[in-house]
C-alpha cells in the first residue's frame, strides 16, 4: 500500500558555504540562487570532487551549518528547527546515505539496520532480508561492518536508509563502490520505495550515477 502524505518541498534561497562565499567566478544551478526541491519529484546533483555536494546533503540534514543564505523546510528555516524537531525530521521526514556510510565497524549488518529500524518499523523483517538478498549480501547478516568490502558496506547503508519513513531520500554517491549489475539492483530498489513512500529523490554524483529518468539535473 503506498503512503500518502502531505506535500512538501526544501527551499534554497542564496545558499552557499562560507569558504566559497567570496568567490566570484562560481557557476553551479544550486549555490546563490534559488532552488526548490519538491516532493515526488527525482533529482540528480552532479559535480566536481570539492564543490562542495556532500556539504549541502549535511546542510539540509542539519549537520552542518556554514554557509551562507536560507534552507526552508515547507517554509520554516531549518536553523531554527529545535533539537526536538531535527530528531523528529530525521526520523520520519528525511533518510540519507552518507558518502562514508557511517556505519558502526564492530556491529554486523543487521545490527546496523535495526538501529533505524527500530524507530520506525515501516517494514518488517521479511523485506529487509529480501532487500539483502537481491543485493547479494543474504551471507553477510550476521558479519561486522568492520569484516565487509566498501562495495558490501555501501549495499547495507542504502538497507538502513529505506528502513524510515521519509519525504526525503539523499544518497550521496549511492553507487561509487558498486559494479553495473548492483547499481542497476539498489536503483530498482530505490525507486520503488521512493514510489511507496511518495517521495522526493536527492542523488550526487561525481561521474557514476545510476540510471533513472530524473526531473531535474543540476550542476554543482
Amino acid at each position: 500500500m503506498k503512503i500518502y502524505k502531505e506535500v512538501s518541498n526544501i527551499k534554497l534561497t542564496s545558499v552557499i558555504p562560507e569558504i566559497f562565499a567570496d568567490r566570484k567566478d562560481l557557476k553551479s544551478d544550486v549555490w546563490n540562487t534559488e532552488l526548490t526541491f519538491e516532493q515526488g519529484k527525482k533529482y540528480l546533483i552532479e559535480a566536481d570532487s570539492g564543490t562542495g555536494k556532500s556539504s549541502l546533503c549535511s546542510y539540509i540534514y542539519g549537520l552542518r551549518g556554514d554557509y551562507r543564505g536560507k534552507i526552508e523546510r515547507d517554509g520554516h528555516d531549518i536553523n531554527k528547527f529545535s533539537t526536538n524537531r531535527w530528531c523528529d525530521v530525521r526520523q520520519a521526514e528525511i533518510s540519507i546515505l552518507f558518502q562514508d556510510f557511517r556505519l558502526f565497524g564492530e556491529l554486523t549488518a543487521m545490527e546496523n539496520v535495526q538501529i533505524k529500524h527500530r524507530l520506525s518499523k515501516i517494514h518488517n523483517k521479511r523485506v529487509i532480508i529480501n532487500w539483502f538478498e537481491q543485493l547479494g549480501i543474504a551471507d553477510k547478516i550476521n558479519t561486522r561492518i568492520d569484516h565487509m568490502s566498501y562495495g558490501q558496506q555501501q549495499r547495507v547503508a542504502l538497507i538502513r536508509a529505506l528502513c524510515q519513513r521519509f519525504n526525503f531520500l539523499i544518497l550521496d554517491e549511492p553507487i561509487s563502490h558498486l559494479d553495473n549489475r548492483n547499481s542497476d539492483i539498489m536503483r530498482d530498489i530505490i525507486l520503488s520505495e521512493v514510489g511507496h513512500q511518495g517521495a522526493t529523490l536527492i542523488a550526487t554524483s561525481i561521474g557514476k550515477h545510476m540510471n533513472i529518468d530524473y526531473d531535474k539535473c543540476l550542476s554543482l
